[in-house]
């Protein structure tokens, strides 16, 4: 489930570099919960084929995000601006004693 999520947020980021047809079998398995056999089935091509493009795709999100590091550097700010309110919110207690 964590590794699911973790590619959804990478589709957010990086999502419109995708092909279109990436983009499609994406968002039916990781937003849809669709099966490959359901997806194959709708697509009219064969399991592999979705198979193959599911794997070309988080080859894809994972190489733009060693590359570019967009995901990572919003955690890192994400991180900071937790840790300044978790400090401000012990500064404000401290101020009302």
């Amino acid at each position: 489930m964590e590794e699911s999520i973790y590619y959804a947020n990478l589709y957010d980021i990086y999502g419109e570099l995708l092909t279109d047809k990436q983009k499609s079998y994406f968002k039916d398995y990781y937003f849809d919960n669709l099966t490959m056999d359901e997806i194959a089935y709708n697509d009219k091509v064969s399991k592999n084929a979705v198979s193959k493009q599911l794997k070309d795709v988080r080859e894809k999100l994972l190489f733009y995000e060693e590359k570019l590091k967009i995901y990572q550097k919003k955690m890192n700010i994400e991180r900071e601006f937790k840790n300044e309110e978790d400090i401000l919110n012990r500064i404000e207690k401290y101020d009302n004693i």
